[in-house]
């Protein structure tokens, strides 16, 4: 995205006019937090926050790694659902944003990008961390806008904040040129600003579902990907309709779900009564069944998108768009007798079917840990991908939910990276204790997202580690079958699985973490009922990586057996 460049001031405003004026007008539009890294040039920002701060108008955390303050703020918006501004200085330092920035834009978070840059008259000329970070994120931000050095920000900057929270919500990059000098005169008292007059927001009120009545009879499934809501298992109690809906759809409870869904989908798509259509609310991301069913062109899906969303464009999905529940009632039409039931007593073949292939298991398994985790606590819970996000779609029990239980998961680009990140901020925002389900890779990818600062909010946090030593999510694909084969088996290993041997114990402790080590399933449920005697803590659930593959197969084969298939 080509960045906006205003005209030159007539009048020029230093630095930290300018700073405070930026901060002053992001107030005004309901920012309430700043992630801030250290830096130099983006100091006027960081003094113009300490005043701010002051003056209870703003709350600050401090990040040393850029790409983790990306995360942080991303988590804060997703828990808040208020835009969220992270600041940082010139040069490499705003290109640490784009993991977060890329996942923000497909899952349409609004975050807002202060990069501090150098002025004009350094452009070019080789100066120390200059370099064209202008419109850096591309189609990835809603609008990029340049604020040369002296010139008043208040305009571009509330621009830049509307386009953030227009549908498709998203993030937006303010490029503010600061001049020397960068700091308030030595030994010049802080100024603190007036609180404004609170905006008046309006509480968006929730959809209302209509009744099926008189609708035609349809076997219709509704499909409820990440980030449904609540409206998906309304509607599909409305309708009398089987709810598949995915962990992070946040619609995964209620009478109407079915917990081990895609392991029927390929029987119920088959049989002699086949499923007919397909009520899509949400992104659906997880599994290939379900992209196989929506593949099927001889099956009419809708998908409910009531708004503009950021994750598919206006043209390239074959559902047909409804915005109006009236007429997605029409579609879908109301059950026929006995389909929701045939599929609850598929659902409980499956899950003894599963139940009992684990219970042979001597130490812990993916899909028992997501399961126990699911129905443990009431506080945010937040799903790392790969593993972590589809043991719970497999295991994950729809009665052991609650509507009120949040469940969050970066599912806009399915990245591993910034996850521990993600929940600090979910956690902070929320003021509750969140429990994050990671892999071990996860875990280390982001191990930096576990640091604070002398004095920093600390989070409540239960990290939760499925640690079978590297990772087991492409020996479920059509890798472990190479793996298997043989003359690939080290390169499998060694480049996909990325085996290791680091001590968690001793990684919780260089971060200030408690740590408990967990090698059975009686020790698992007892550090999961524990009373947490520390703000954060790392729960390390040691399994055996070998056989995923194997146990996958298993249980699919044996629910094949075990509903007809």
């Amino acid at each position: 995205m080509e960045p906006v460049r205003p005209d030159p001031p007539a009048a020029a405003l230093d630095s930290m006019a300018a700073a405070r004026a930026v901060l002053e007008t992001l107030g005004a539009a309901g920012v309430a937090h700043l992630v801030l890294s250290p830096g130099s040039r983006s100091a006027p920002l960081a003094y113009a926050a300490a005043e701010a701060e002051a003056a209870g108008l703003l709350t600050v955390h401090v990040r040393i790694d850029e790409r983790d303050a990306g995360f942080t703020a991303l988590g804060l918006s997703l828990a808040s659902g208020a835009p969220v501004a992270v600041a940082t200085t010139s040069g490499t330092a705003v290109g640490e944003l784009l993991p977060a920035v890329m996942e923000a834009n497909h899952a349409a978070v609004p975050l807002i990008l202060l990069s501090a840059d150098r002025p004009a008259e350094l452009h070019g000329t080789g100066a120390n961390q200059t370099t064209d970070q202008a419109g850096l994120f591309g189609t990835h931000v809603r609008g990029a806008v340049v604020v040369p050095a002296g010139r008043d920000p208040r305009a571009p900057v509330r621009q830049s904040a509307a386009a953030a929270l227009a549908a498709p919500r998203g993030p937006v990059q303010i490029n503010l040129e600061f001049r020397d000098p960068l700091a308030p005169e030595p030994g010049a008292p802080m100024r603190i600003p007036v609180r404004p007059a609170p905006a008046a927001t309006a509480a968006r009120a929730e959809p209302s579902v209509p009744a099926p009545e008189g609708a035609e009879r349809r076997r219709t499934v509704v499909l409820a990907g990440h980030d449904a809501g609540g409206v998906a298992a309304r509607f599909a109690e409305a309708h009398g309709l089987p709810l598949l809906a995915e962990p992070s759809s946040n619609a995964r409870s209620g009478p109407n779900a079915i917990g081990p869904y895609r392991l029927l989908i390929g029987t119920f798509a088959r049989a002699a009564q086949p499923i007919e259509r397909v009520v899509v609310f949400g992104r659906p991301t997880l599994s290939r069944p379900v992209a196989r069913l929506l593949g099927d062109a001889t099956v009419p899906a809708a998908l409910y998108a009531p708004e503009p969303v950021a994750w598919f464009e206006p043209g390239r999905r074959r559902e047909r768009v409804v915005a109006d529940l009236g007429e997605l009632s029409a579609f879908a039409g109301a059950a026929p007798d006995g389909w929701l039931a045939a599929w609850r007593e598929a659902a409980a073949a499956a899950d003894g079917v599963i139940a009992a292939e684990l219970d042979t298991a001597r130490a812990p398994t993916g899909p028992g840990l997501a399961r126990a985790v699911w129905a443990a606590g009431a506080g945010p819970l937040v799903i790392g991908s790969s593993n972590a996000v589809r043991d719970a779609d497999l295991w994950a029990d729809p009665a052991a939910a609650t509507a009120e239980r949040r469940v969050f998961a970066n599912r806009g680009l399915a990245g591993i990276d910034g996850t521990l990140a993600t929940a600090a901020g979910i956690s902070i925002a929320s003021r509750e204790r969140t429990t994050v389900l990671v892999g071990d890779v996860t875990l280390l990818h982001d191990v930096g997202g576990l640091h604070l600062g002398a004095g920093e909010t600390e989070p409540e946090l239960d990290v939760v580690v499925l640690n079978d030593a590297g990772g087991a999510i492409f020996s479920t694909l059509e890798h472990g079958a190479v793996e298997a084969g043989g003359a690939y088996g080290d390169a499998v290993e060694r480049f996909f699985a990325t085996p290791h041997a680091v001590d968690l114990s001793a990684l919780a402790t260089a971060y200030g973490l408690a740590y408990a080590e967990v090698r059975t399933t009686a020790e698992l449920a007892a550090a999961l009922a524990a009373p947490a005697g520390a703000a954060r803590r790392v729960i390390d659930v040691k399994m055996p990586r070998g056989d995923v593959r194997g146990r996958t197969r298993r249980i699919a084969e044996a629910v094949e057996r075990a509903i007809g298939g």
